[in-house]
């Protein structure tokens, strides 16, 4: 063989191994397009929602009892979530997250005498639009809405298929609960915490009363369709984080912005809770200040834009625990009644002491 016989022989051989590298290649893009294809779902539920479950892999099949317990913050009351748990007969328990872990799975099973308690993190829109998720809120016989961010439930529940499951559930009699962020959208009308940024502090009182209209101040309506809770705002940590002055300005914003004419609110203490039977009537459990009932008897007189508030004679029963409170008649039992007034930004109280809790 000549040299240009070996020469041509060499760029031979070079192009059949181009050739079989190339198909190598080819074939293996092919395989990892196609592995991707079969890992996508897969991989868009690992991205989307978590569902962490206790006890029996199979729903029970109970009816449960309607009710909603509507707890304050701090630490977890035991008699609160025993007495939800009750409700259930025995069924399927579900906490809502947005953010956070499976820590209530545990704490609930010793409690309580349940077929299963689970968790399901529903972290944005993405994940709250699958089916499944919606399907696993209808099957649960109780809903416990856990503390956090408002903002991440509004922003990523409502107008989804969440927010529907959850109403279907409510309107088929099931019970529901919540505790801080969880407690605050339970309500007709909801301190969304819409403005507020990761590394602000609570929005204070002071913050709001010498301006009604501060850009924190975002209030929102329509998520859930409890009949007991509409016309109705909540405020949890409530004494302890003195967020009496916040309240009033929400209800004046309710009043001043046309969305109701007659507004009330319930607000509670850390460590209590407001245990509310279908008929309205309500037991205040917890070790300490109970739970604070208020209606305005008017509009307010001043709320505008950096205006601080005036707002007088507005109604307030504060209730401890061991006593009572009728939601339908708004009537207390075992409270103490009193007024308080807003003047020039300034909260004045009709109690002896003067005092505002």
């Amino acid at each position: 063989m000549d040299f240009a016989q070996v020469t041509k022989h060499l760029k031979s051989t070079r192009m059949k191994c181009v050739h079989n590298t190339t198909r190598v290649m080819n074939a293996f893009q092919q395989f990892l397009a196609v592995l991707a294809l079969l890992l996508a779902p897969v991989l868009a539920h690992a991205a989307s929602y978590q569902y962490f479950r206790l006890g029996n892999k199979t729903d029970a099949q109970t009816k449960p009892d309607a009710g909603i317990a509507m707890m304050g913050g701090g630490t977890d009351l035991d008699e609160a979530f025993r007495w939800l748990c009750h409700k259930t007969n025995g069924g399927d328990f579900l906490v809502l997250r947005a953010t956070g872990d499976d820590n209530y799975n545990s704490y609930v099973k010793n409690l309580c005498p349940l077929n299963s308690v689970a968790t399901l993190i529903i972290p944005d829109r993405q994940a709250a639009q699958d089916p499944q998720v919606a399907e696993i809120i209808r099957r649960a016989e109780a809903i416990f809405i856990a503390g956090g961010d408002q903002a991440n439930y509004i922003r990523g529940w409502m107008g989804t298929p969440v927010e529907d499951a959850l109403n279907a559930n409510i309107a088929a009699g099931k019970p529901i609960g919540g505790t801080s962020a969880g407690l605050a959208v339970l309500g007709e009308f909801i301190y969304g915490a819409l403005k507020d940024k990761p590394d602000d502090n609570d929005l204070a009182s002071a913050d709001v009363l010498s301006n009604p209209y501060a850009e924190r101040v975002t209030l929102i309506r329509g998520f859930l369709m409890i009949p007991l809770l509409e016309n109705l705002i909540t405020d949890s940590h409530f004494a302890k984080r003195d967020r009496m002055g916040r309240t009033l300005v929400f209800l004046a914003r309710i009043m001043q912005d046309g969305w109701s004419n007659s507004p009330r609110e319930i607000a509670i203490d850390e460590k209590s809770a407001v245990l509310v039977e279908p008929d309205g009537s309500a037991t205040i459990v917890g070790s300490r200040m109970g739970a604070y009932f208020i209606r305005p008897t008017r509009p307010p007189a001043v709320c505008q834009a950096r205006k601080p508030l005036a707002f007088r004679n507005i109604s307030v029963y504060k209730v401890p625990a061991g006593g009572h409170f009728d939601l339908r008649s708004w009537k207390a039992d075992g409270g103490t009644a009193y007024s308080l007034s807003v003047e020039k930004g300034k909260i004045e109280s009709t109690q002896a002491t003067h005092a505002l809790y």
